[in-house]
């Protein structure tokens, strides 16, 4: 099938490879002339594990393309997907000014009947207003519906889930929408749950906040096992074994980040308000996550009289392993807390993000390409990404390269017992 993708970050760039990978024919939009370039090159624009060869492949054998210019490629598409991002306002609200945008341009330029498909993540009743939008707005006389196609990607992992998706989920209003997308998918061999369009988009909202419910809740039972002398690892351990509430999301640290559940929590927060209802366990979710993020920094500052002219090492800037997304990265709240405090000599170590920190702070940190470079006689160590090239530090590297072997574990990746025979003064989460 010819489709056509609106967006090229990890919602559309990723949907649009896959669409290539499983045969159909998919040329993917985007407004910024160099990224097109860039991507036609065989670059990815994000850190994705086999999304730069997928993208080679599909180029080099025809099926996937880049451009900006949307109208020749929305003229004869048979099926568009929207995935542009819809970032948070200030009142929590989703942004939906560049879905909006994209939906007037499909209306001014389709020529043929279309099935407009959104892959982003938009309030309740969007979708609703998507298909209005554009039938107020064609040129031609041709039938569109609209489809919502929620994306449900973890980031660093994004081509496995969209290829070996344990569900697709399809909101459709007609039957002859809900076969087209069926057909799309179909090369894919996954289970298909097709609903409405509102119950499409309160899956996906409702599925983010249970994970972000989820996480919280451990952090905030893992702050409670450092008063009363329990390990949160052996808590998660036993409640593990119980079918109702399995295995995953039951790790503690220093929060959630990233670009889905700080901004899906908030979201649907809203939209509670917004219809006289109050959400009261999402909006615990969101509290106990901002109390979070900084509890490393309050745990060093207790410890600590200064960080002034001391060697700060930071160990990890990416929300999580396997991305070079910063977006609600806890590395970001401590260490804005940091140079609040006077800190000026912080080495920061990232295997994939460090450029992307440098548009933060291009001359605050010193970066450096390994970690041993940023362990050598530092006064104290802050982890805060669960890299493999982080976790694999062995304990005696912090005793023998550190000043002072303090170390503040944001992501629980060393043995407790490993790192005390080591002589090392060692803050975890919970244990």
């Amino acid at each position: 099938m010819k489709i056509a993708v609106a967006g090229t970050g990890y919602v559309g760039l990723v949907a649009g490879v896959c669409f290539a990978e499983k045969g159909h024919q998919v040329t993917c939009i985007d407004v910024d002339e160099k990224k097109v370039e860039i991507m036609k090159s065989g670059i990815s624009p994000i850190y994705e594990e086999g999304l730069e060869e997928l993208m080679k492949k599909n180029y080099k054998e025809g099926r996937l393309d880049f451009t900006t210019d949307y109208k020749s490629t929305y003229k004869d598409a048979e099926a568009i997907f929207i995935g542009v991002g819809t970032p948070e306002m200030p009142d929590g609200s989703a942004n939906l000014e560049y879905i909006a945008t994209v939906s007037r341009q499909i209306a001014e330029n389709i020529e043929r009947d279309c099935l407009v498909v959104v892959k982003s993540t938009v309030p309740v009743g969007t979708n609703d207003k998507v298909e209005q939008f554009i039938k107020d707005s064609l040129v031609h006389n041709v039938k569109v519906e609209v489809a919502s196609n929620p994306e449900f990607l973890s980031q660093g992992r994004a081509v496995k889930d969209t290829l070996e998706a344990k569900r697709i989920i399809i909101g459709t209003e007609s039957k002859e929408a809900e076969k087209k997308l069926r057909d799309i998918y179909e090369p894919f061999h996954l289970p298909i749950v097709s609903v409405s369009r509102r119950s499409s988009e309160m899956i996906k909202y409702a599925s983010n906040d249970f994970l972000a419910l989820k996480i919280s809740y451990m952090n905030d039972i893992a702050n409670l096992c450092e008063l009363v002398g329990a390990n949160i690892e052996d808590v998660a351990k036993g409640m593990s074994y119980d079918p109702r509430i399995g295995s995953s999301f039951l790790h503690a640290g220093i929060g959630y980040g990233g670009s889905c559940f700080p901004k899906d929590t908030k979201a649907l927060k809203y939209l509670a308000k917004q219809n006289g209802y109050r959400l009261k366990t999402v909006e615990a979710a969101v509290d106990v996550n901002a109390e979070q993020k900084i509890k490393l920094f309050k745990k060093a500052q207790e410890r600590m009289i200064t960080f002034k002219d001391i060697k700060i090492a930071v160990l990890g800037l990416t929300f999580k392993a396997g991305t070079d997304d910063l977006r609600e990265a806890p590395s970001l709240n401590n260490i804005a807390e940091l140079l609040k405090t006077g800190a000026n000599k912080i080495y920061a170590y990232d295997p994939v993000g460090i450029e992307n920190y440098k548009k933060v702070y291009p001359t605050e940190i010193n970066y450096v390409d390994n970690p041993e470079k940023a362990l050598l006689d530092a006064n104290i160590c802050f982890v805060f990404t669960e890299w493999d090239e982080i976790r694999n530090i062995k304990p005696e590297t912090f005793k023998k390269l550190m000043k002072t072997p303090l170390v503040y574990d944001g992501r629980n990746v060393y043995n407790l017992d490993e790192m005390k025979e080591n002589g090392i003064e060692y803050y975890s989460i919970g244990r």
